[in-house]
C-alpha cells in the first residue's frame, strides 16, 4: 500500500498549481467584482492551457484529450478547487464524459470540437419539478417521421449562456417512466430553442445558470445520444466520474485554500498580546479542519483508485460527495469565524469562499439523496463501504 505520488504525478500537480497561481488567481477579484470574465481573457487562458496540454484532461487520447486516468485527473481537479469556477471552465475545459458514448458522427460533430476548445456545451437535466428526482422530468420528445419534436423547460443550467449546444434529457415514452427517458444533443441556434434569464445565485460569480425553453424544436435522428429509453441510465452512469472530480476533489482543494488563509491570518493577527494561533480554541478549529480535509482527500483518492481498477464505485462516490462537500462547509465556516469581522467582509476572499462553498451540498445530488444511496447499498450487503475487503 503506497500513498506516495509518482514523479509524473508530482509534475502534473506542480504544473497545474503554477498555472492557476500565475494565470487564474490574478483574475479572481475582477470576476467577483464584475460578475463576468472578459471574452478576450477567456480565449487567452484557454489557448495557454491548450499549449500546456492541460485542456480537457479527462478526455481519452483517442478523442484528442490528455487521457489522464481517474486518479491523476482527480489530483489535477483538487488544484482546480483553489480558484474560481468560471476560470476553471474557461482554462481547462468542461467536456462531460457523456459525449464519449456518441456515434462516430456525433463525436466528429460535437465532441472533437469541444476537446479542441472550439465549442462549449452544458448538460441540461434539471427542471423546476426535477432536481434530485431526475426521473421526474417533463420535457417531452415526440417521435416524428424525420426525427423528434421537443417541448419543455430546463433551469439552473450551468454555463448555459456561453454554451453552443446542450445535452438534454427528455421523455420519449411516458408510460415507461424512468425507462422512457432518452438523451439528445441540441444546438443552441436550433429554431425553437430559447435561452432564458440568467438565474441569480448566491455564489459562483461569472458562471451563468440559465433557463432553457424548447418550443417545438425539430431535430433529426442523429441528435439522439445513446439508445432510446436509456437516457437516464446513460446520464447517471457517465456523470459519476464527473461528480467525483468536479465536486469531491474540488471541495478538497477549496478547503485546502481556505485552511491556508485561516492559518496565515491566525499566525499574524494579535489579540491580548498573542497571535490567534496561540489560543486553544483557535488551535482546535484549525486542527479539526486539518483532520477533516485529510480524511476527505483519502476517501476521494481511494475512490478514484478503485474506479481505475474497474470496480463499481457508484456508492463510494456518493460517500465521497457527502464527506467532501460537508467537510468544506465546516472548514469555511471555521475560516469565517477565525477571521472574525474580516471573514464576513468582502475585502478578503473568505466571504466569497463561504458563498461559493454552500452549493456543494446541493448540486450533483443533495447530501440527503446520496445518504440514501449509501444506505441502500449497505442494506444490499456492500460491506466494502465500511470495512477493508479481504480476499479469501
Amino acid at each position: 500500500m503506497d500513498f506516495s505520488l509518482s514523479h509524473e504525478q508530482k509534475m502534473l500537480v506542480e504544473t497545474v498549481q503554477q498555472f492557476i497561481s500565475k494565470e487564474l488567481e490574478p483574475l479572481e477579484e475582477e470576476v467577483e467584482r464584475s460578475g463576468m470574465l472578459d471574452p478576450d481573457l477567456a480565449e487567452e487562458i484557454k489557448n495557454k492551457s491548450l499549449e500546456l496540454g492541460l485542456f480537457a484532461m479527462n478526455v481519452p487520447e483517442t478523442f484528442g484529450g490528455t487521457g489522464l486516468n481517474t486518479l491523476d485527473w482527480i489530483l489535477a481537479e483538487e488544484q482546480f478547487g483553489h480558484t474560481t469556477d468560471i476560470l476553471v471552465r474557461r482554462a481547462f475545459g468542461n467536456v462531460y464524459d457523456i459525449l464519449f458514448q456518441g456515434t462516430p458522427e456525433q463525436i466528429e460533430r460535437w465532441l472533437l470540437p469541444s476537446v479542441r476548445g472550439e465549442r462549449v456545451f452544458s448538460v441540461a437535466f434539471t427542471e423546476p419539478e426535477a432536481g434530485s428526482d431526475a426521473a421526474a422530468i417533463r420535457t417531452l420528445a415526440r417521435k416524428k417521421s424525420n426525427g423528434w419534436q421537443i417541448n419543455g423547460k430546463k433551469h439552473f443550467i450551468s454555463d448555459g449562456a456561453f454554451s453552443d449546444f446542450f445535452v438534454i434529457t427528455a421523455v420519449t415514452d411516458p408510460e415507461k417512466k424512468h425507462r422512457g427517458i432518452s438523451t439528445f444533443i441540441i444546438d443552441k441556434n436550433s429554431p425553437g430553442v430559447t435561452v432564458g434569464r440568467d438565474q441569480p445565485m448566491m455564489g459562483l460569480r461569472g458562471t451563468s445558470h440559465v433557463e432553457l425553453f424548447f418550443d417545438d424544436v425539430q431535430v433529426g435522428p442523429e441528435h439522439l445520444l445513446g439508445e432510446e429509453g436509456r437516457g437516464l441510465k446513460l446520464a447517471l452512469e457517465t456523470l459519476g466520474r464527473i461528480r467525483l472530480a468536479q465536486v469531491c476533489a474540488r471541495a478538497v482543494g477549496k478547503a485546502t485554500r481556505v485552511q491556508k488563509l485561516s492559518i496565515d491570518y491566525a499566525s499574524q493577527r494579535s489579540q491580548f498580546n498573542q497571535t490567534l494561533d496561540q489560543f486553544q480554541l483557535i488551535q482546535q478549529m484549525l486542527a479539526d479542519s486539518a483532520m477533516e480535509i485529510n480524511a476527505a482527500r483519502l476517501t476521494v483518492l481511494q475512490t478514484a483508485w478503485e474506479a481505475d481498477q474497474g470496480q463499481d464505485v457508484k456508492a463510494r462516490i456518493s460517500m465521497a460527495k457527502v464527506q467532501a462537500s460537508e467537510m468544506l462547509g465546516r472548514v469555511v465556516d471555521r475560516g469565517v469565524q477565525i477571521l472574525g469581522g474580516l471573514g464576513y467582509c468582502k475585502d478578503l476572499p473568505m466571504e466569497r469562499y463561504y458563498r461559493d462553498s454552500r452549493i456543494y451540498r446541493i448540486y450533483d445530488g443533495t447530501s440527503e439523496i446520496h445518504r440514501t444511496v449509501i444506505a441502500k447499498n449497505l442494506s444490499g450487503g456492500n460491506s466494502s463501504l465500511y470495512q477493508i475487503p479481504l480476499n479469501s
